[in-house]
C-alpha cells in the first residue's frame, strides 16, 4: 500500500512535529521521506545506538522496549526517533515490529540537511519538540 504525494504530505501534517509548518514546508518534508515495509520480529531501533532516522507508522504495529519491558505499543500515526535526531543522543529504547508494519522513514542525513537548508522548518520543530517534552 503505497501513499500518493497528497497522503504522505497529509500524514506529515498530522503529527505535532510538523503541525505548524505550511502547505510547502510540509512537502519539503514529505519530499525526503521513504515508505518501507517491515516483517514482524524485525528491530527497528535499538536501545542506546545512535539515531539514524526518523520513522512514522503508517500501518501496523512496534514494541517500545526499554531494558526487558514492552512500555508501550505504537501503531498508525505514532512516531519515534525524532528525540535521537536533533539531539545526537543515543536511542531512548529499542523499537521492534509486532506486526508487519508500512512506514514513512526520514534519514538523519536527509533530515539534517532539511533543518539546515530551512530554518523555518527547524525552528517549527525544535519548538513542537519542546512542547513535547514538557
Amino acid at each position: 500500500m503505497r501513499l500518493h504525494k497528497d497522503a504522505k504530505a497529509e500524514l506529515i501534517r498530522s503529527l505535532p512535529l510538523f503541525g505548524d509548518c505550511t502547505p510547502t514546508e510540509v512537502a519539503e518534508v514529505a519530499a525526503i521521506a521513504d515508505e518501507i515495509d517491515l516483517s514482524a520480529g524485525r528491530k527497528l531501533t535499538t536501545q542506546d545506538a545512535d539515531g539514524q532516522e526518523f520513522v512514522v507508522i503508517v500501518d501496523g504495529e512496534a514494541d517500545v522496549i526499554k531494558g526487558d519491558e514492552v512500555i508501550n505499543t505504537l501503531g498508525a500515526g505514532d512516531f519515534f526517533g525524532e528525540i535521537a535526531l536533533l539531539t545526537g543522543g543515543p536511542r531512548t529504547a529499542t523499537v521492534t515490529a509486532r506486526t508487519s508494519v508500512h512506514a514513512l522513514v526520514i534519514e538523519g542525513h536527509a533530515f539534517r540537511r532539511l533543518l539546515e537548508d530551512a530554518p523555518d522548518i527547524r525552528e517549527k520543530v525544535e519548538r513542537a519538540l519542546a512542547d513535547r517534552s514538557q
